[in-house]
């Protein structure tokens, strides 16, 4: 680790004995130059990759143009990414900040005014959300997701929030009638399609098509963190759009700019209760990160990079499923949508995700944790099939040193 680290940075990352240097498309080198196979794009950031001639062009123009003025003003490229996120999803109205906790920080001040002035919750408007949800860990979102784990030390979390299993609709009607009396009542179900840090856990069709019935039914809030699973991961634009159904609510940010930081929450007319000075973000929505974000959109769409994460995305589930036949005493199944998968460990076997993250960094491919039990898959949209193949057979070496 280098010394600037050790004697200046916070230590709040477990990091890996790397230090990455540079990239290029789905592959990046180390400052000894080693060549790296990247399947955690940043997390599920890098949309294109590295170094991607459109987002390095619109970047490039931008920042030579106008790169900030902060929203006390009219920002022409914010209105135009604002008008592709509605025209490209079930949204009306946009905000714009720079993170997915943040995102999920707007989307709670907005379910709680849209239930103190539009539900009348005069008091005590309650958030479900689901265990094993991870919806980011500044104060609010950390207090929305359900694992206890990122709670310790950061007592008391803020009051308002209810964790119900997920994928259990018996739990959210029980919930929805043990809350209901007096002015404390169910204002909104906070979700994800598929729950990522939770251990890429895809969401059951039926259980979320009976959410929608059950909100519509009675006035509760639909909301979707779409943080890690929009902006095309799945194969569709959007994560609800794998369940057939539509938020009130959404959240997107990671791959919306392709590394550059930016987050939104995107509502239906009915819930866009917000007026000027209820929300504000500085940042959000400035120039530079929207001309990035609609450099990513606009080539998602020209190069059909949709059916890509489809056709890559199976490839790649069709390759982990052999290592699970391969190795049945190691794996138990893989989950996923599109390029957002897990390969989860069987109970009971000592071998941790972290072994298997740190011997495949050994040799040559970034792979993830989600959990201690499942290695996480999350390539750039851009991955070709014979970088799919390269991940499985660098895979299987390592599991084979392993065991």
């Amino acid at each position: 680790m280098p010394e600037t680290f050790n004697r200046y940075v916070m230590n709040t990352y477990g990091r890996f004995p790397v230090t990455i240097e540079r990239g290029l498309g789905c592959r990046v080198w180390d400052t000894g130059g080693k060549e790296y196979l990247d399947f955690v794009a940043g997390i599920a950031t890098c949309t294109l990759g590295h170094a991607h001639p459109a987002l390095v062009e619109a970047v490039t123009k931008q920042i030579q143009k106008l790169h900030h003025v902060s929203n006390l003003y009219y920002i022409p490229e914010q209105g135009e990414l604002a008008q592709w996120l509605v025209e490209h999803s079930c949204g009306d109205k946009v905000f714009f900040c720079n993170s997915g906790a943040e995102a999920n920080e707007a989307a709670i001040k907005l379910i709680r005014k849209y239930a103190h002035t539009v539900l009348e919750f005069l008091e005590q408007p309650v958030i479900l959300t689901t265990i094993n949800s991870f919806h980011g860990r500044t104060m609010g979102a950390l207090s929305a997701t359900g694992q206890p784990k990122y709670h310790q030390h950061f007592e008391p979390l803020l009051p308002g929030f209810e964790y119900i299993p997920y994928n259990d609709i018996v739990a959210v009607e029980e919930a929805i009638t043990n809350i209901d009396e007096g002015n404390r009542r169910v204002a909104a179900i906070m979700i994800e399609p598929l729950q990522g840090e939770g251990g890429v856990r895809p969401g059951d069709l039926e259980y979320f098509l009976r959410l929608r019935k059950i909100c519509d039914e009675t006035g509760i809030l639909l909301v979707f963190d779409e943080v890690q699973v929009g902006v095309g991961r799945t194969g569709k634009m959007w994560g609800y759009e794998n369940l057939g159904v539509s938020p009130d609510i959404f959240t997107t940010a990671k791959g919306l700019a392709g590394g550059i930081p930016i987050g939104a929450v995107v509502c239906k007319q009915f819930c866009d209760v917000f007026e000027p000075g209820n929300h504000a973000s500085t940042f959000g929505g400035n120039p530079l990160a929207c001309a990035a974000a609609l450099a990513v959109l606009n080539t998602i769409e020209r190069e059909n990079l949709l059916q890509n994460v489809q056709a890559r995305g199976e490839q790649l589930r069709t390759r982990l499923r052999a290592l699970v036949q391969k190795y049945p005493h190691i794996f138990s199944e893989v989950r996923g949508w599109g390029l957002i998968n897990g390969l989860e460990i069987r109970e009971g076997v000592s071998l941790t995700s972290l072994d298997i993250v740190n011997k495949a960094l050994e040799n040559g491919l970034l792979v993830a944790p989600a959990g201690p039990k499942v290695v996480r898959f999350v390539p750039p949209l851009i991955v070709s099939p014979q970088e799919v193949d390269m991940a499985a057979e660098i895979l299987d070496k390592t599991i084979a040193s392993l065991v």
